[in-house]
């Protein structure tokens, strides 16, 4: 059995839940909350059950328990984001890396001869103080996978640590030929 998916989501008062049958092609969660509303359709064989203020994912068999637990952690996901939200943070590392937002787009100036405009997703606000760059919005998924396409405009390079990268992400340094013809690595 999975070990997250048999634990209860708590549902707070702000939260509102729906779920509708959808017949042989599973079920459909509906969450609504004072951030914005989610979807979800889940497949035939797991089956959520709302028991006072507590969602509960079941699973028909020992088969579907992976499932299970993936289900969970999506349901979970979506009641976080409607009332909290998720946040995804980056920052800017380079001589004159600058990066502001404008209107709805986010524009970058990221070492190259020309500025990196960025269209800002429906959902997903961006905002920019001094060097960092933050993503929020209600699905985590898609505050990840805005956050990923920003940085990969610039990841970070190996050797001096120039671009884009996470808050708090570490990037390994290489050494250079100088180092190597020295003899400090080999």
């Amino acid at each position: 059995m999975s070990k997250i998916g048999n634990k209860p989501i708590k549902i707070l008062a702000e939260v509102k839940i729906e779920i509708k049958d959808l017949g042989s092609s599973g079920q459909e969660i509906l969450v609504t909350g004072p951030k914005g509303t989610l979807t979800q359709v889940v497949k035939p064989g797991i089956t959520i059950k709302q028991e006072n203020d507590n969602l509960i994912v079941v699973a028909k068999n020992s088969a579907l328990s992976a499932m299970q637990g993936l289900y969970r952690s999506l349901i979970f996901n979506m009641v976080y984001g409607v009332t909290t939200g998720w946040n995804k943070g980056l920052e800017l590392k380079g001589v004159g890396f600058r990066a502001q937002v404008s209107a709805d787009i986010l524009i970058l100036t990221i070492g190259f001869s020309h500025t990196v405009e960025f269209p800002i997703p429906k959902g997903i606000n961006i905002t920019v103080t001094e060097n960092k760059i933050n993503v929020t919005g209600i699905g985590k998924q898609e505050v990840g996978e805005v956050a990923a396409k920003i940085r990969s405009l610039r990841p970070p390079e190996p050797y001096k640590g120039k671009g884009i990268r996470y808050i708090g992400e570490i990037v390994r340094k290489k050494a250079g030929k100088q180092a190597v013809k020295i003899g400090g690595a080999a």
